[in-house]
């Protein structure tokens, strides 16, 4: 085998892969919004869980992608551990169907012949000035050099029946019994770790058996490690995650192990089964002693291929009818495994959709993020209470507790930003449609003013610490007006979570109770400064506790302003506008 004829085979398998992200990327952005609807719909039912999970990964063509989603989405918000684990089980039905593509159309039919023509429409609809036009363009293109890829890596492999001896050192791997397939089921897990692509290595096993390297048995032994090898993916994403994402990836680790554990205890008679399948359909049984895969017989070749995409639905569906019974105990189990951490607080401040590592499905990433913005939203306005709390507080040492937990608030929204905006960042570097391009901006300008609104919670305890510091202090009635403008700003904050919350649903389509919460903010903060610069005037306040009375005002009438600004940004970009 030449230095050429290696490249090229490596050349055609990063062109299956990069068409399979491509076409996942084009079905992302055509259907990305639906999609969302699609799993935020689900309900404590888990086998809608799973049969969203089949619908997805079927749609995305991608199990890993789903896992991964899920697991981002599964902390105490769109989904619970109990739903996220139905849906992981349906994920893994659902990434079958590549292989019956693979088997159907990039072996039995080939379509391989039709994907340069297919490039022509694929070519024309990404020049589209329509963006969904573009979307369903980069999906056929994807469509193409996939089928493309597996072509090339057919005819790329070299002939072992050329080269005997090399045919006979594979063929020795499977002939030491059932340590034969506890070998090529360690052959398939690292491949998929290296590859971390079920589906590109389910390519290779289909390529392998087709071409008589290896029997079928080998080839299911192979296809059952890539089960546990494509449950790596999800805890590499979750290595970084929260407690409730570390608990969502070891369900799936826990699903696929325990299939791969049965599926081995029964190995033979679990065969026998796929074989007698595939029989029903008229073709040869590719599980019986005397089955060999030959290039002459087009029959038997499509039973080897038929079979093992056949093994693949059997043990997911089978795996996955066990277990749906028992997701409470799953749930008991992962919990038992993976504590809960001791330091709750820092659990509490942790980002809760978008910490779970890696970025597989930018169109629908805009989920992860705003959802985590309007958490954030939600942490600002905690902030708030401490501010009202400290406005009359005279004990120096609960002063002094809630001045830092005031700072503690300005740093983890300083931090938060930071994480949110480095979240926006991977995202803008995929390939994301227009709409949702928007939106991402959209984004940063809002979580530029919450941190705004995190800063000023800490400038106003300054301000009251330069006050204690000269011995100043408010009065019962000059606390009450602060307390009053404060419960307006508050007010405003609910309006502003509200209309997250509301864009967030596709239904926004005015932000006037946003204006409404503005202008009483910017009335009462004109009416008390108003007073207070009289009473000054007429010599009936202390010229310099007036001076940190109205910086306080004036500070919250500026978060009024940034909580204006997040709805103005909001409807610019998310409002169903009409």
């Amino acid at each position: 085998m030449g230095i050429l004829q290696i490249f090229t085979l490596l050349g055609a398998l990063g062109m299956f892969l990069y068409g399979m992200n491509l076409m996942s990327s084009g079905l992302q952005k055509a259907s990305g919004d639906k999609l969302r609807g699609f799993l935020s719909a689900m309900t404590s039912n888990p086998f809608k869980g799973v049969l969203t999970g089949v619908g997805i990964t079927s749609i995305i063509q991608s199990s890993s992608a789903t896992t991964v989603m899920v697991v981002s989405f599964v902390n105490a918000g769109l989904l619970t551990l109990y739903q996220a684990i139905g849906v992981i089980m349906g994920a893994n039905i659902g990434t079958t169907v590549t292989a019956w593509l693979v088997a159907w159309l990039g072996f039995k039919a080939d379509i391989s012949i039709l994907a340069i023509p297919l490039m022509l429409f694929g070519f024309l609809f990404s020049n589209s000035k329509k963006n969904q036009r573009q979307n369903i363009g980069e999906l056929i293109v994807g469509f193409c050099l996939l089928f493309l890829g597996l072509s090339f890596m057919k005819e790329s492999v070299p002939d072992l029946n050329s080269t005997p001896e090399v045919l006979d050192f594979v063929k020795t791997w499977s002939s030491y019994g059932f340590t034969s397939v506890l070998i090529f089921l360690a052959f398939g897990t690292i491949l998929t770790l290296v590859l971390q692509s079920s589906s590109a290595t389910m390519a290779i096993t289909l390529i392998m058996l087709s071409m008589g390297w290896i029997p079928f048995n080998m080839a299911c032994a192979m296809v059952l490690g890539e089960n546990i090898g494509t449950t790596i993916t999800a805890n590499i994403a979750a290595s970084i995650g929260n407690t409730q994402a570390k608990r969502a990836a070891m369900s799936h680790t826990i699903f696929n192990l325990f299939g791969v554990v049965w599926a081995l205890i029964f190995f033979t008679p679990f065969l026998a089964l796929v074989g007698s399948v595939i029989e029903l359909f008229g073709l040869p049984n590719p599980a019986a002693d005397n089955f060999s895969v030959t290039s002459t017989d087009a029959a038997t070749s499509v039973a080897a291929l038929y079979g093992l995409s056949m093994l693949h639905t059997l043990f997911n569906t089978i795996n996955t009818f066990i277990l749906v019974w028992f997701i409470r105990y799953i749930e008991k189990a992962v919990t038992w495994i993976i504590k809960s951490p001791k330091n709750q607080e820092s659990e509490i401040f942790r980002l809760k959709y978008i910490s779970a590592g890696p970025l597989s499905t930018p169109e629908l990433a805009t989920e992860q993020a705003f959802k985590e913005i309007i958490h954030f939203a939600e942490i600002s306005r905690r902030g708030l209470g401490f501010t009202k709390s400290i406005i009359g507080e005279t004990d120096n040492d609960k002063f002094t507790e809630l001045r830092n937990k005031l700072v503690k608030y300005e740093e983890i929204s300083d931090r938060i930003e930071l994480e949110i905006a480095t979240f926006l960042n991977a995202l803008s570097v995929g390939d994301i449609s227009e709409t949702t391009s928007a939106k991402v901006k959209a984004m940063y300008k809002i979580i530029g003013e919450l941190e705004s609104l995190g800063d000023s919670g800490d400038t106003i305890s300054r301000i009251l610490s330069r006050r204690n510091i000269h011995k100043k202090r408010f009065d019962a009635d000059t606390i009450k007006k602060v307390e009053e403008l404060i419960n307006c700003v508050d007010n405003a904050y609910q309006v502003m979570i509200d209309n997250l919350t509301i864009a967030h649903k596709g239904g926004l389509t005015d932000i006037n109770n946003a204006y409404n919460a503005e202008d009483r903010i910017n009335e009462l903060r004109n009416e008390l400064r108003d007073t207070e610069i009289e009473d000054i005037e007429n010599n009936r306040k202390n010229y310099q506790t007036s001076v940190y009375y109205l910086d306080i005002i004036n500070h919250l009438e500026r978060m009024g302003d940034y909580i204006i600004n997040i709805s103005q940004d909001l409807y610019s970009a998310f409002a169903n506008k009409r």
